[in-house]
């Protein structure tokens, strides 16, 4: 059980003062909270005893000894396991950046994996095994993601579309029943045009997943099973680059924990696929 820091950094833009002032107490020397009790922590974090349960319902856990028990797994690990993520600077050498993206790349999947809940990722794989359809929506860099999980979907014969247009993919919404999955990708979980076709898919009956940001955002509380990611994005990336990472490494679970629940039915159209392609040299 870890993943107490990451959870704390992730959420502490959008947190109460007084939540904030247990969060940065907690960052800054995580060692020193472990067998503090609630009243001794807001003594000297400065924050309300009822702020450091808001706090923990922030961070979706179910009390102040399973943060404790989190943060506890992160020391034992050495830590985060990480040097920080890295900016990069102006006239930065090849070198350094060729370093500084793959580190934030790694340490964005470390993060990712430790706010992970393994029962939502075996309801979502459950789900997606019972889906006649999965239907994958996103904008922009997130569009990509989708795009991918289609390909990967339909070569293991699941029924997959995405659809680049955002018209298409409300359009597509309205046509979803019960049988259905819909899988909304958006690092922000606030944009309109997914969020739109996720409501849209949820008011027609399909089960709906989405994945976003670790935090509480309109695209996750509409979702029926919310996946998260972690990653720290700056000023000078125009577009995603480590969150498009944990996008993709989520999809990749996802499309595996369908493909090994039907191993046989999977191998046999991977192979399909793979020699129709071959043909085209």
């Amino acid at each position: 059980m870890n993943g107490g820091l990451v959870r704390l950094r992730e959420i502490i833009d959008h947190i109460t003062a007084s939540e904030r002032k247990v969060a940065e107490f907690i960052l800054n020397d995580p060692a020193k909270m472990i067998g503090l009790s609630v009243a001794q922590l807001s003594q000297l974090s400065g924050g309300s005893q009822a702020a450091i349960i808001r706090l923990c319902k922030s961070m979706g856990l179910k009390g102040y000894q399973e943060l404790m028990l989190k943060v506890a797994g992160d020391l034992q690990q050495g830590g985060e396991e990480t040097q920080g993520y890295q900016e990069i600077r102006p006239h930065d050498s090849i070198d350094t950046i060729i370093q500084s993206v793959s580190n934030n790349n790694i340490q964005s999947i470390r993060d990712t994996l430790k706010i992970l809940d393994v029962a939502t990722v075996t309801e979502a794989i459950d789900a997606m095994c019972r889906a006649e359809r999965v239907f994958f929506y996103g904008l922009g860099a997130s569009n990509l993601i989708a795009q991918d999980a289609q390909h990967k979907f339909l070569r293991i014969n699941k029924t997959s579309f995405s659809f680049t247009d955002p018209h298409l993919q409300l359009t597509s919404a309205v046509m979803l029943t019960k049988g259905d999955v819909a899988v909304a990708i958006s690092y922000s979980g606030e944009t309109d045009q997914v969020i739109g076709a996720l409501q849209t898919a949820k008011e027609s009956g399909a089960t709906t997943i989405s994945i976003t940001k670790y935090g509480n955002s309109t695209l996750s509380t509409i979702a029926d099973i919310p996946l998260f990611t972690c990653s720290t994005e700056n000023e000078i990336r125009s577009g995603a680059t480590s969150s498009r990472i944990t996008q993709l490494n989520v999809i990749d679970i996802l499309y595996l924990g369908v493909a090994s629940r039907s191993y046989e039915h999977s191998v046999t159209y991977l192979e399909k696929s793979r020699e129709v392609i071959k043909q085209l040299g």
